[in-house]
């Protein structure tokens, strides 16, 4: 447990945003980072087991692709998670992404089953959420576990070289270069599934943003649209997770 303490920290963090926003709010969902060609850290399941919004850097392991220990003791008396091949799918086939955020926002799940597609309905409200939906958000059809490579590899092609799918009847998958963006992706997709079905509820119909809106938006760069957003979040859930002593030694 002395290796990757900071990016232990990290992921268990980034559980916590997740609760705190309402995408895994029970004991299901989990966030992997690639950190070697043979290695991942992964959020895992413990012996006193309560939940993402109560993760600690003890939860997180570092594991090889097949989900065997990387190290002696790494997985004593925790268990990875049934879908890491969702995780090692992703990782494997995408140089570009570093993390992989699985989660079960309802909002999404909710507004796939209602038929409504997410779009770009929204401009300078949340501009990198205007982004995301303009690229396109695919649906992986099938709302099962994926627990094993076939129904990984199925996942990974409807998921294309596109950053996040959703999953139905599921949840999502969010893949990017960072925790960071993969966790600030869900979040923005979920708002926008969220307006979308206000707008419907409301007797409303959800239009996609002129394009030449959309081309109006300005990059804001990422200091603000990263690294100043994932400092708010992670202040709106009490802050920093601190590793427990014992983890230390």
């Amino acid at each position: 447990m002395k290796e990757f303490q900071e990016e232990r920290v990290l992921i268990a963090q980034a559980c916590r945003v997740l609760a705190a926003r309402g995408l895994a709010e029970g004991i299901l969902g989990h966030i992997s980072l690639r950190v070697s060609s043979e290695h991942l850290l992964v959020r895992c399941r413990g012996p006193r087991e309560r939940g993402l919004g109560y993760t600690g850097p003890e939860d997180i392991r570092l594991v090889r692709y097949d989900g065997t220990a990387a190290a002696q003791g790494e997985l004593d008396g925790w268990s990875v998670p049934n879908e890491l091949p969702l995780h090692t799918a992703v990782l494997q086939a995408r140089n570009d992404v570093k993390a992989v955020v699985h989660a079960h926002p309802p909002q999404i799940v909710a507004a796939d089953l209602a038929g409504i597609e997410i779009r770009p309905i929204v401009g300078a409200f949340d501009i990198p959420g205007a982004r995301l939906a303009a690229g396109g958000v695919p649906v992986y059809h099938r709302g099962v576990l994926v627990r094993n490579d076939s129904v990984a590899t199925e996942m990974l092609t409807a998921m294309g070289e596109l950053p996040v799918v959703i999953l139905r009847g599921h949840g999502i998958t969010s893949a990017a270069a960072s925790v960071e963006q993969a966790v600030l992706q869900a979040i923005s997709l979920n708002t926008i599934a969220g307006l979308s079905l206000d707008i419907v509820s409301a007797g409303g119909t959800v239009t996609a943003l002129a394009p030449e809106d959309l081309a109006e938006l300005p990059d804001l760069g990422a200091d603000f649209n990263t690294r100043t957003a994932w400092r708010h979040e992670v202040a709106r859930t009490g802050g920093i997770v601190a590793p427990r002593t014992e983890d230390l030694t």
